[in-house]
């Protein structure tokens, strides 16, 4: 049995397709907190400002520790905590802070590229022992009318989103291509996860629900 540490309902849904229904277990971290210490840390060791993958690994280590920290190893064989950002004209951005930072991201983002990055860590109950690793894709994105850019700020999605945008819902139809992993987009990388479970001696397939009965016979 695996523990999500995240909130997010894309997470959530990409494993649940996938066969793996995890626990879920949401963080109390301190995301600006995690991000200043990272900076200064790096800024005191004579070091550049942290990179978008370099972000999103901390807070994903962050989130999971966290969470395993309240964890009964009985309960639960590995925590997966995971961070999503987008890099985007050299800048890093999260989640758009209200209306208008939406829609001046997509000011931005319109005809665009930009890079989604998403970090996984992962920590085994029992041990302590951690395998972690960053997914990340480049996004081609289309060039939306304004009226569509409102409309689709007003549906409030890219307010609770990495980026102002998602591939698995309303802003589907914005983005015109990927290239790299679509699940990272999403939230959480399947592949990548699958290796970092194999890591923790853990089998992806073990972690596929059993078949419902269908009742024959």
């Amino acid at each position: 049995m695996i523990l999500l540490a995240s909130k997010s309902s894309g997470r959530l849904a990409t494993l649940r397709t996938a066969g793996v229904e995890p626990r879920v277990r949401v963080s109390s971290v301190d995301e600006e907190a995690v991000l200043h210490e990272l900076t200064q840390r790096r800024r005191t060791a004579g070091l550049a400002a942290p990179s978008a993958a370099e972000q999103v690994q901390a807070l994903a280590r962050a989130k999971a520790l966290d969470v395993a920290a309240h964890t009964d190893p009985q309960e639960t064989e590995v925590v997966v905590g995971c961070d999503s950002m987008l890099e985007i004209d050299g800048r890093v951005v999260g989640k758009p802070a209200d209306a208008a930072d939406a829609r001046e991201r997509w000011r931005t983002m319109s005809g665009g590229t930009g890079t989604l990055h998403t970090g996984h860590f992962l920590v085994r109950t029992a041990d302590g022992a951690i395998a972690e690793g960053v997914s990340s894709a480049t996004i081609r994105f289309g060039s939306p009318s304004p009226a569509e850019v409102e409309a689709y700020i007003a549906s409030g999605e890219p307010l609770w989103c990495a980026g102002a945008f998602t591939i698995d819902g309303l802003g589907g139809a914005f983005i015109e291509g990927i290239d790299g992993d679509p699940h990272g987009v999403v939230g959480i990388s399947l592949p990548l996860l699958r290796r970092l479970l194999a890591d923790l001696g853990v089998r992806w397939t073990d972690l596929w629900a059993p078949p419902a009965d269908s009742g024959a016979g």
